[in-house]
């Protein structure tokens, strides 16, 4: 699903740009022809494709520098790709021109244990890095669920959770400084690599997040912190749905602030158990139509014990069914090991699309109830799951038996519906998945005309041609 339309203000990659180009990069690191840029034209967006008209690896900020230099002289779109890993077809090149791949720049520069701080590029993949600092006893903990596949510098650009969030923040929560490359070729840092930084705007945390629309990040300097000695991770069933996420509430409000609390309600753990097949062996009754999975972490078994009694105390005030403690290593694995790939599950059904939600954690069971209610009334299926603790529910809405014209005319309706209960309840439109391309309709919702032209005006500011993943967020 896509095409490629280049709009009156952007200008086709030529033969005489294309050879430009393989002088800037190398021929090797350069692709045109579309058979072989299959791969690129797509992320983990439902079923869109968009071929770019080219593909660039560059090696390096200068070479980056370039690139962009070229691009914006003549006027030639530019989209940042990561991994491709991104759901908010954040990556796609809806305008053709040029896809800017940055999988070469792919070291870790520098490990800093005196300051606890690491310095990276953007196409390392999250769980090396995470891998690499854990073997000195240092944590960086935003982990999404694609950790495995997914680049430190696609997490950047959509401002990343994933589970740990909870407890230990989001990705800007850990960014300290970055180079980055100008829609016009001029590299800068944002920042300093100090924990505290008062001096002008906060250029860094004004790119965590910016979805690769004001400059593309090439170096990362990030803040680490101890690792957690020990963890603790439960499984809780229940009979409601909306039980389990009133629940979620109420552990904070006792006092205990878990390392993750995911929601899974029963067509999310099921999708995830065939998809895996009997890679994972978890009992799931058949009354249970929702689970927590919930972990504790630290340095004092005792103190994680006396909160796992806590969270058992409170969970069974809202009709929790039998905990599952994991008893050992490879059973938190597998418990984890099912949370990650329901995602997957989710996708090797059927089209779908998803919507990030998030709301003030009190009020999940009622975005929970609003979302199955607006279902039953534009007559889709929604299977959601996602970060409880942190109010970042993901709503799957499958295609199943719709139509054509009700996935593409009927139920945006009802998608417009859900982002209006969302903001309603206090909450806006993605927690970390970002807007990209396909939540762009429904920014009105989240902002008035006066704050969406305060953002158009940044972006005017760094990017004056809009060369640089135009169509994104706006």
């Amino acid at each position: 699903m896509g095409n490629n339309t280049l709009t009156s203000t952007y200008k086709p990659v030529t033969p005489a740009i294309i050879d430009r180009l393989a002088e800037i990069v190398g021929i090797g690191q350069l692709i045109h022809d579309q058979a072989a840029m299959k791969g690129y034209d797509h992320d983990e967006t439902e079923d869109f494709s968009f071929y770019p008209e080219v593909v660039v690896k560059p090696a390096n900020s200068e070479e980056i520098s370039k690139v962009m230099r070229l691009c914006n002289d003549e006027h030639i779109p530019v989209t940042p790709r990561g991994a491709g890993t991104g759901l908010s077809g954040g990556a796609l090149a809806i305008h053709g021109g040029v896809v800017l791949s940055t999988e070469r720049l792919n070291k870790i520069l520098h490990l800093d244990e005196r300051n606890l701080q690491v310095t990276t590029e953007p196409g390392v993949i999250t769980q090396v890095l995470q891998e690499a600092v854990q073997a000195v006893g240092l944590f960086y903990p935003p982990d999404p669920s694609s950790r495995g596949t997914c680049f430190i510098g696609g997490n950047v650009a959509e401002n990343s959770g994933g589970p740990k969030a909870v407890k230990y923040g989001v990705v800007k929560d850990y960014v300290l400084n970055l180079e980055m490359v100008l829609p016009n070729g001029e590299i800068v840092w944002t920042g300093a690599n100090v924990l505290k930084n008062s001096t002008g705007y906060n250029l860094t945390q004004l790119m965590v997040g910016s979805e690769g629309t004001l400059g593309i990040v090439t170096k990362i300097v990030l803040r680490l912190i101890p690792y957690p000695q020990y963890n603790l991770v439960m499984l809780v069933p229940f009979k409601s749905p909306e039980k389990a996420c009133e629940a979620v509430s109420a552990i904070f409000r006792s006092g205990v602030t878990p390392s993750a609390l995911e929601f899974m309600e029963r067509d999310a753990i099921d999708l995830g158990l065939s998809y895996l097949g009997d890679q994972v062996t978890i009992p799931v009754a058949d009354e249970d139509n929702a689970h927590l999975l919930i972990e504790v972490d630290g340095n004092n078994l005792d103190v994680m014990m006396g909160d796992c009694e806590k969270i058992t105390e409170v969970v069974e005030q809202f009709g929790a069914g039998e905990i599952l403690f994991a008893d050992g290593e490879t059973q938190k694995k597998e418990l984890w090991f099912l949370r990650r790939n329901v995602p997957h599950g989710v996708r090797a059904t059927s089209i779908y699309k998803e919507e990030d939600t998030v709301v003030p954690r009190a009020e999940l069971a009622l975005l929970l109830r609003g979302v199955k209610d607006l279902g039953r009334e534009y007559g889709f299926k929604s299977i959601c799951y996602g970060h409880a603790g942190d109010g970042n529910l993901h709503i799957n809405i499958v295609k199943g038996d719709l139509t054509d014209q009700e996935w593409e005319e009927i139920l945006p309706q009802g998608i417009r519906k859900i982002f209006q209960l969302v903001v309603s309840l206090g909450g806006t439109l993605s927690g970390e998945h970002g807007i990209g391309y396909v939540q762009r309709p429904y920014m009105d919702i989240a902002f008035n005309e006066v704050q969406l032209e305060l953002m158009r005006g940044i972006k005017r500011v760094f990017d004056p041609n809009g060369i640089l993943n135009p169509g994104k967020i706006f």
